[in-house]
């Protein structure tokens, strides 16, 4: 596999690294209106006990949510958001001490109370231009920070989204916000980028950005994907979102094979498992 895994991630008063396989990013969705988990976890106590689960089958990093981005969603209030993510997050942090917690938010007020609750990563799919304010939650709390490409906003942007190039595009985005972000007084090794497979791109736009993810790591910082149970899965194989997990396994395993290093999942065990007969394959090339 790639030699990215080299490389590192600074958040708050630690350090990940990627020195073997690729780390499992549990998601954690306490919406009701998640594309995928459908409010299943929008009680705190079934979101802890998730989390706990995802961990013991091997994620590395747990991603509470407390917004719906999927195509077509609309933004909810800060008060809305934190009243489902935050007694998630104090739960999780009392229970796991020491597994690193994100929170998937653009708001910053969002990401300073979790921040505060015991997170150590900012997923910010809006890459810092939804609110102007949350540089300065990363900068004070020495956050980790994903960087994250989305074509319009969520509302709008399967609306017949447009590209010359996709995979050039997004590269030059993801770096352009690298820059503004150390600008900002960020630090570099605090970054990680994300395509943003789904927002605001077609079938062949998703599987375009996967086969070149090796485009992106000229940047020095790790790549992370999010791929799990999505439609342009369903598209390519004519099933439910219930049935793509095969799908999302495979491609998730392509994806490290391009150089991503941390896999945004649902389905936990069953990408670790994946990722350990990849592992010991990769070893045995010459």
């Amino acid at each position: 596999m790639s030699t990215t895994r080299a490389m590192n991630w600074s958040i708050r008063d630690r350090t990940l690294s990627f020195d073997s396989q690729p780390l499992v990013m549990g998601i954690l969705n306490v919406t009701p209106d998640s594309f995928y988990d459908g409010g299943r976890l929008s009680v705190p106590s079934a979101a802890i006990e998730k989390g706990c689960r995802m961990v013991d089958q091997g994620a590395s990093i747990l991603d509470i949510g407390g917004e719906s981005t999927r195509p077509g969603a609309h933004e909810v209030s800060t008060d809305l958001e934190l009243s489902r993510v935050l007694p998630v997050v104090t739960g999780l942090r009392k229970l796991l001490s020491t597994v690193p917690l994100s929170i998937d938010t653009r708001h910053a007020e969002v990401a300073r109370m979790a921040m505060e609750a015991g997170a150590d990563i900012i997923n910010d799919i809006s890459a810092l231009r939804h609110d102007p304010a949350m540089s300065d939650v990363v900068v004070s709390t020495g956050a980790g920070l994903v960087l994250m490409h989305m074509k319009g906003q969520p509302e709008t942007m399967q609306n017949d989204p447009q590209y010359e190039h996709v995979v050039q595009e997004v590269r030059e985005f993801l770096g352009s916000r690298i820059e503004a972000a150390v600008s900002l007084g960020i630090r570099r090794e605090a970054l990680v980028i994300d395509p943003g497979i789904g927002f605001g791109k077609t079938v062949e736009h998703n599987l375009d950005l996967i086969a070149g993810l090796d485009d992106l790591l000229g940047y020095g910082r790790p790549v992370l994907v999010g791929m799990s149970r999505k439609s342009f899965l369903g598209a390519i194989t004519g099933r439910k979102q219930e049935d793509r997990l095969a799908a999302g396994v495979a491609a998730n395993v392509l994806a490290a094979l391009h150089g991503a290093v941390i896999l945004r999942v649902h389905d936990v065990m069953e990408t670790c498992d994946a990722l350990k007969i990849l592992d010991m394959v990769s070893q045995r090339r010459p």
